[in-house]
């Protein structure tokens, strides 16, 4: 880059700039999986011929870089493992064998294989998916390529989705031929294998750019600025976020340089010449800087220029003296500049000078300007609250005043009603449950710019054909609903039985009980439309979040529609509300919390502010998804306020299952209405049902029994049936771990330490969930709805997490007696 003839770059990888390499790499004698384990790793003949350094060349880089390290992992030997090992010594790749996951991981750890093949076609081995995302959890295994070997197909072709959940690059479909095996290889070397050398090398390129002396600007085709070295940032002054983005014409131009010297350059670059010369650059105090410039076209696909890299050192040799006295004035201006700004801080925010009641009188005018304040025309109940302490002030003695004080900062607060705890080190499970799902994300303090691919457009299904009708659901599937009304319905059949498209079944038959087509005047057809586009955009890969999911809170809404207090309380519309929210209320959920949304630095986190990013995308993409094609627009025939009204209560709804709020919602719940009720059933009297339907029926009172009717059956798994507690239990459990896995491979915070795939003790989340969120929830909603059924699986399952936990396992179920 002007200064060095070579840059070395770490795992065998050399990228050379002038001259050959002087690096020789001695190829080593392959390898054995485990030293000291004869059984789990086999050790393979070294090829026959010599292995010789190869070269890759990439537009103006040459990679040299060492035979290919693979790893095959086959619990047994068989013509399918000879093969690859065969192929291995054909090409001169570095070879290794390993019979178990666990010796797999071990001899990854040691190695950090180029290329990794998984036996994927018998499942009573091991599971192939799991070690696979082992490996994916070590960071080394970033620019790895592994494959997975299948099974040829029966009938019907599997879909790839699990296997690239899983972390696998590419599939092989069984193929013993040693030449099918051959040319596998050399097309993944070729291939995937070579790209990610590449991957690898730009990424150490970017950090010599990093470090380098000289001032390094890349911009587009269109010379709008794309990176700049912090050596450019030293010497011109500028902070990187002041330039990049901006077109190079926005940046001030110095007067020395000659009229015609842009064009110049502009006119030589743009034909694909490279320029060097004298260029007078202007630094952001204003001061001229000369500079040697030499700018290179950077030539893309089909020959067009796709960047200019600039790269400029100062003439003088006196430049370092001059950017190190810079860097000292800078630095002491920074010092006179926050030592102001400290003291205008201490003077303004200094805590004695805001809560001690002095003799200089500075507490009489700080609680007279306090009550102007709070003496406003439209006040809130809090304001009032607030104005009556500040009188109470005024006349109290100095330790209630102090005392008062201290009650204000708390009820200034915006949120009164979730716990402050500290850290438990004795239930770590319950601090990261409440870290995970009540937090929006720790702030990313390193530079990972890993943004969730989520951005993909959102889709009407393939399959739309002319929609059913109610009675023309299959039999065997009519068969699976005919108990959809008990609470003991089994979601996880009709899962099995609709292929994994369970939402569509169910939401035909719930809103048909229910009314729905009838109150919003829409075509059963346009019903089942909708059903159908909403299901396609929940992710069938997730573990959790997908259709069953949503399928299931939908039945659990069905439920609590159907209890009597709860049908005394709502509308019909707001049983529409609820029936719709359930089913969109997770649509286009990514199998990620909020906090990784939000330290990934991802699109929608960035959308809605990192707050409440899931739930607010969850609600404006269910309308954006209903509303632009008139074959699913449930709402189209409905008239326009009845319409918002509908809307509202719905986002509310949606809003309302975003865990952060959770104690507001069952706090105001209980406050404004179970404790209400209980009063009046403890007093008597004949006025009772007068008294208790004006305090369901307040506008206010419904939306807190829609929040908690929804909330109750988003999170109601620990009420279900005992199979279904721990099967979804599983479920989320394994959507954490592969969180988990994500946040270690991409460098990310890990929010919830403690789901770790290989150290989680399921029973004690389990246990902590149902502690700290649910029973007291379910408690307050058995009081309002009357669910003994309910309560009574829930005292059933935490009995049995708790047997678990007490024999020290750590897994779903207890091992086969």
């Amino acid at each position: 880059m002007g200064c060095a003839s070579s840059i070395h770059i770490s795992d065998r990888v050399v990228y050379q700039s002038g001259k050959e390499s002087e690096d020789s790499h001695s190829p080593q004698q392959t390898n054995t999986t485990q030293q000291g384990n004869p059984a789990s790793a086999l050790p393979l003949k070294p090829p026959s011929c010599k292995t010789t350094l190869t070269e890759v060349q990439f537009g103006p880089m040459k990679l040299f870089k060492d035979p290919l390290q693979v790893l095959l992992v086959f619990a047994k030997e068989d013509s399918q493992s000879n093969g690859f090992c065969w192929a291995c010594e054909k090409a001169n790749f570095r070879c290794s064998m390993a019979r178990t996951p666990e010796s797999a991981l071990e001899c990854f750890l040691e190695k950090h294989h180029d290329l990794v093949i998984i036996d994927h076609r018998h499942s009573r081995h091991f599971d192939a998916e799991a070690l696979c995302r082992s490996i994916r959890a070590v960071n080394s295994s970033e620019n790895t390529v592994i494959v997975a070997v299948v099974k040829r197909p029966d009938r019907e072709e599997a879909s790839v989705m699990p296997l690239i959940n899983a972390g696998f690059n590419r599939r092989y479909v069984e193929n013993a031929n040693m030449m099918a095996c051959y040319n596998e290889l050399l097309q993944l070397e070729h291939g995937e294998v070579r790209a990610q050398f590449k991957l690898r090398a730009g990424n150490a390129i970017f950090t010599a750019l990093e470090q380098s002396q000289e001032a390094i600007e890349i911009t587009s085709e269109d010379q709008v600025i794309q990176y700049v070295n912090p050596a450019y940032e030293s010497i011109m002054g500028y902070q990187r976020g002041e330039l990049i983005g901006k077109e190079i014409i926005e940046v001030p131009k110095s007067e020395k340089n000659k009229p015609d010297l842009l064009e110049t350059i502009n006119s030589c670059i743009r034909k694909g010449k490279e320029w060097q010369g004298i260029y007078y650059a202007k630094k952001k105090n204003g001061d001229s800087i000369q500079q040697n410039v030499k700018i290179t076209p950077v030539i893309g696909q089909g020959g067009k220029i796709r960047h200019y890299v600039s790269i400029n050192w100062p003439l003088h040799d006196n430049n370092k003296s001059d950017k190190s006295t810079e860097r000292v004035q800078a630095e002491s201006q920074t010092d006179i500049q926050s030592s102001k700004h400290k003291d205008r801080r201490k003077g303004s925010l200094d805590v004695r000078s805001t809560t001690s009641r002095g003799s200089d009188g500075s507490s009489q005018r700080r609680h007279s300007s306090m009550a102007r304040i709070h003496s406003m025309t439209i006040e809130a109940p809090i304001t009032k609250v607030i104005n009556i302490i500040n009188a109470a002030q005024e006349s109290s003695p100095m330790p209630v005043a102090e005392a008062l004080d201290r009650v204000l900062e708390i009820l200034r607060t915006t949120e009164l009603y979730s716990p402050q705890f500290g850290t438990n080190d004795e239930d770590p499970h319950m601090n990261d449950l409440v870290g995970g799902l009540m937090t929006d994300g720790l702030r990313r303090l390193s530079g990972n710019e890993y943004i969730l691919a989520s951005k993909q457009p959102h889709h009407m299904p393939s399959h739309l054909t002319t929609p059913l009708t109610l009675n023309d659901i299959p039999p065997r599937i009519a068969q699976t609903m005919e108990n959809e009304e008990s609470w003991d319905f089994d979601i996880v059949n009709l899962e099995a039985a609709t292929m994994k498209r369970p939402l569509t079944y169910l939401g035909m038959k719930i809103f048909s009980r229910f009314g729905v087509c009838e109150y919003l005047n829409c075509p059963e057809a346009t019903l089942r439309s909708w059903l159908q586009v909403i299901e396609a955009n929940y992710h069938s890969s997730n573990s959790y979040h997908n259709s069953s999911h949503a399928a299931d809170v939908l039945h659990a809404t069905a439920y609590f529609l159907s209890k009597e207090r709860v049908k005394q309380s709502l509308d019909p519309i707001d049983e529409v509300a609820a029936l719709i929210a359930a089913t969109v209320h997770d649509v286009d959920h990514p199998g990620r919390t909020n906090s990784f949304l939000c330290n990934a630095g991802s699109e929608l986190a960035i959308l809605y502010n990192d707050t409440a990013v899931l739930e607010s995308h969850h609600a404006a993409l269910a309308f954006q998804i209903t509303t632009r094609d008139d074959k699913c627009n449930i709402f189209k025939n409905i008239e326009r306020n009845e319409y918002r009204t509908l809307r509202q209560a719905i986002i509310d709804m949606v809003l309302a299952t975003e865990m952060t709020k959770h104690f507001e919602h069952v706090n105001k719940f209980v406050n404004s209405i179970n404790k209400p009720l209980a009063a009046l059933e403890e007093n008597g009297g004949s006025s009772d049902e007068d008294s208790a339907k004006s305090i369901l029926t307040t506008p206010e009172n419904r939306i807190l029994v829609k929040r908690m009717l929804i909330k109750c059956a988003d999170i109601s798994n620990p009420c279900r049936p005992q199979e279904l507690c721990i099967e979804w239990a599983g479920r989320i459990s394994e959507e954490y771990f592969a969180q988990t896995d994500e946040e270690k491979r991409q460098g990310l915070p890990v929010v919830m330490p403690v789901f770790d795939r290989n150290t989680c003790s399921i029973p004690k989340s389990q246990i902590s969930f149902i502690d700290y969120f649910i029973t007291d929830m379910f408690d307050a909603w058995d009081a309002f709805a009357d669910l003994p059924n309910l309560m009574q699986h829930l005292d059933n399952n935490f009995k049995y997490w708790k047997g678990l936990d007490e024999r020290k396992l750590h897994s779903l179920r207890p091992p086969p007696e």
